[in-house]
């Protein structure tokens, strides 16, 4: 039995996953995500940790390698830290085996990576600075229209009349936003806009990457938004890319399972490594 931790500190939560690595067995044995609401995020993450190694039966001895990503650096305790588009890449796999892309839709970024069967990257674009493509904004937006962030996916897959939104920057968008509301503009429509026009910036990425085959893998917090999911599906159809864009119920959590799985595979090559030196 070998005990792999993967902690993921994002802008907006902490996600911590555990397994038990047998070489190519992988058994999840628990993971949790918990959202920041301004709490301190490495005590949080320390306490989500130290909550899941508790009721699995552990503590931190028993933990072989615990791998951090995202803003987890810092973590005292951590046994490596690994970069996040490494992490996403491997949680991708674990999540959709037949991935090869992932398009990691995050609280700051959109991020577009071509990988192989193994979760390697062999290429990757990002979004630019401005923040209209992001999940914090479209949360920004959500809060201005007084709706839940669970509530944002269903209303705009009600919208019967989508509002173009801008999509070249973040100041803009909200302008736009706060012109339709004067107007009447319902918030499904305004939704369904702000998400059409996240997803052509996306969808253009993803191109940007080439050699897209496979499944393309969303991860990322707003791969569980059912309203950019279609709008990313309508949109590489626009961009006349054929090749399956999906999500998963556990998307979210991809970055700590990468963490945990690289992990994994560090603490192996490291014992190897001390076997060979130590013979």
């Amino acid at each position: 039995m070998t005990i792999t931790a993967g902690i993921d500190i994002g802008a907006g939560a902490v996600k911590v996953a555990l397994f038990d690595v047998d070489g190519a067995d992988e058994k999840l044995i628990s993971w949790r995500c918990e959202r920041l609401r301004q709490r301190d995020p490495l005590a949080l993450a320390a306490g989500v940790y130290d909550d899941l190694l508790g009721e699995a039966g552990f503590s931190r001895k028993d933990v072989a390698y615990c791998a951090t990503t995202g803003d987890g650096e810092s973590i005292p305790f951590h046994t490596g830290h690994f970069y996040s588009m490494t992490t996403h890449a491997r949680g991708a796999i674990y999540l959709q085996p037949e991935a090869r892309a992932v398009l990691d839709c995050g609280a700051l970024h959109g991020r577009a990576i071509r990988i192989d069967a193994h979760g390697k990257v062999l290429n990757y674009k990002m979004t630019s600075q401005c923040a209209s493509g992001s999940g914090q904004f479209l949360e920004n937006i959500a809060r201005y229209l007084g709706i839940a962030q669970d509530e944002i996916g269903a209303l705009s897959k009600q919208a019967d009349n989508p509002e173009k939104v801008s999509g070249i920057c973040a100041v803009l968008a909200e302008t736009d936003v706060i012109n339709m509301v004067s107007r009447g503009i319902t918030a499904s429509n305004i939704l369904k806009g702000i998400h059409s026009s996240m997803a052509d910036r996306l969808a253009k990425l993803l191109k940007t990457i080439g050699g897209l085959e496979g499944v393309i893998q969303m991860t990322g917090g707003l791969a569980l938004d059912d309203g950019l999911v279609e709008a990313m599906k309508e949109a590489m159809a626009r961009e006349k890319v054929s090749v399956p864009i999906a999500s998963h119920s556990d998307a979210i959590y991809a970055g700590a399972v990468g963490a945990a799985l690289w992990g994994a595979f560090r603490h192996e090559k490291l014992k190897n490594l001390g076997a060979k030196r130590a013979a």
